[in-house]
């Protein structure tokens, strides 16, 4: 078990991220947007929340009952900075027990087909 998984589906998250998480849901980009319409609809019956706070990360969508989380990048993701971030945070994630799958918004807006397939490869 890793040292968030006691603490519940949001991970001991501050009430700060709980506000920003809520500007990200009133903000989303287009490939989100794209998705949410996907995954609003409970695909295979799970469940997904979007810009989820867990622990020091908002999470861009989640199913807790799959310990899923898909996250959509940005052209800023591809700087070496932030990949080393985001390499700490998909070992973050791993140690809760959460398994994060990552698309680029070009993948979402272009092969969108593509991305529901893997999404629903990971909750079979």
């Amino acid at each position: 078990m890793g040292e968030n998984e006691y603490l519940g589906m949001h991970a001991g998250a501050k009430p700060e991220l709980f506000r920003f998480a809520e500007k990200l849901r009133a903000n989303m980009t287009e490939a989100e947007q794209m998705l949410w319409e996907f995954l609003r609809l409970k695909p295979e019956g799970f469940k997904f929340r979007r810009q989820h706070p867990f622990g020091r990360y908002i999470l861009d969508f989640y199913c807790h009952r799959a310990k899923l989380a898909i996250e959509i990048d940005g052209k800023y993701h591809e700087l070496p900075e932030q990949k080393k971030l985001d390499g700490i945070r998909t070992n973050d994630l791993v140690s809760s027990g959460i398994q994060e799958i990552r698309f680029t918004n070009g993948d979402v807006i272009n092969q969108f087909e593509e991305v529901k397939i893997v999404i629903l490869s990971h909750l079979a």
